[in-house]
């Protein structure tokens, strides 16, 4: 599936290495650890695969070319580079940006933030409370794919019975399994967003999408493209990243029963137990495209190629946390991890992912307060442009 392209005369053979992010380490391996062994090589590395770019790999220029805008480009965040709408507003540059940007700004005021958290708290106690006796549940389909899903459904004023459809498309684009399933997942996709957008064009909801629709960008509404784009953006962040987050951390806290009785005992660290989670199981895997020729890192990048910075790198790195792989709920600077990017593209909804998190431990918590994995049926990990996993059977 990784198309593999010849090194470009400019990249020096100690710059090359074959990494393929989509398969870093053998199936059901830990992609944290096979992405952390590149910290062993040079700043910048060059990989064939994928049609050939570099990868970032020390935390400080993560999040220096996350923010830099001007020399970085997010045109083109996703690799390999594909014809496809861009995504709104995560993939425009500043002027761009900033109208597409404002116009998202309402649905994630403190007001709206608290009213989708209180319903996000509601569902979680019920998702709860509905395999609690059984003794068991298969965290990722039971939960992780619930709670912040369905909110994300209700923003979009989109049928509960879309789930499963799209978080499948979803799943094969983010973490495709072959070339062909990666397509019939785009095709789907294109196929949903063009329906919807026509049906609230044609007529309009409360809801997210309607209002983006309406809204005023300098002095116009968007177009069929950008809205497209919007719709993608949208729905590619909504159903996964805060799933394949929660999943991390259960599975993190079903291995260590010690962390899991400190948050059970001190339910006021939960808080820094998020940032510290979201720190050390960082998932998202995002480029950024080079503008112009510069020299960086003792490395020379070429205009139009593209960089790949992986928020958990960032958070592996010795130089930007001490002991880094260690999880410690006491840690003062968690908060600095890079899993909600950096700079304008900082995501404008981690407030409201932030929370649904926070209601996962507090409420599974209170409530399952002691758990395992099931020996005889153990996670599966995946990744691609997110860390996640496929499946994890808890058992109490």
């Amino acid at each position: 599936m990784a198309e593999t392209a010849a090194v470009p005369a400019h990249i020096r053979p100690g710059q090359v290495v074959d990494f393929d992010f989509y398969r870093p380490c053998e199936p059901g391996g830990d992609p944290f650890m096979a992405w952390r062994r590149l910290q062993d090589g040079p700043d910048m590395q060059w990989t064939p695969r994928n049609g050939g770019h570099w990868i970032a790999t020390r935390g400080e220029d993560i999040k220096a070319i996350l923010a830099d805008f001007e020399r970085f480009s997010s045109s083109s965040a996703f690799i390999p580079k594909m014809d496809r709408p861009r995504a709104v507003p995560l993939e425009y540059d500043p002027p761009e940006h900033t109208p597409f940007k404002k116009m998202l700004l309402p649905a994630f005021t403190p007001g709206a933030v608290r009213r989708w958290s209180d319903e996000a708290r509601v569902l979680a106690i019920d998702l709860i409370k509905g395999f609690r006796g059984a003794g068991r549940c298969e965290f990722i389909a039971d939960f992780a794919q619930q709670l912040p899903i369905i909110i994300f459904l209700r923003m979009l004023d989109l049928p509960l019975s879309d789930r499963e459809p799209l978080l499948e498309a979803v799943n094969a684009t983010l973490r495709p399994t072959s070339e062909e399933r990666r397509a019939a997942g785009r095709a789907y996709m294109n196929r949903y967003i063009d329906d919807l957008i026509a049906l609230r064009r044609a007529e309009p909801h409360d809801d997210l999408l309607s209002d983006a629709l309406k809204a005023n960008i300098g002095g116009r509404v968007m177009n069929d493209m950008e809205a497209r784009g919007l719709a993608s953006g949208l729905l590619g962040g909504g159903l996964d990243t805060v799933a394949a987050t929660m999943g991390w951390a259960a599975l993190f806290l079903a291995e260590n029963p010690e962390h899991r009785h400190q948050l059970a005992a001190e339910p006021a660290l939960i808080p820094k137990a998020i940032e510290e989670l979201l720190r050390r199981f960082a998932v998202p895997n995002i480029a950024r495209v080079v503008r112009e020729d510069i020299d960086y890192r003792d490395a020379q990048l070429k205009a139009g190629e593209q960089v790949l910075m992986s928020a958990c790198m960032h958070s592996m790195d010795p130089d930007m946390f001490s002991d880094p792989l260690t999880v410690d709920f006491r840690r003062r600077d968690s908060y600095k991890h890079s899993s909600f990017s950096h700079g304008v593209h900082r995501c404008i909804g981690a407030p409201l992912a932030t929370q649904e998190i926070r209601i996962f431990l507090e409420e599974w918590l209170a409530r399952i307060p002691d758990f395992a994995l099931d020996p005889a049926d153990p996670p599966v990990r995946a990744t691609g442009i997110v860390h996640g996993l496929s499946r994890l059977p808890l058992a109490w």
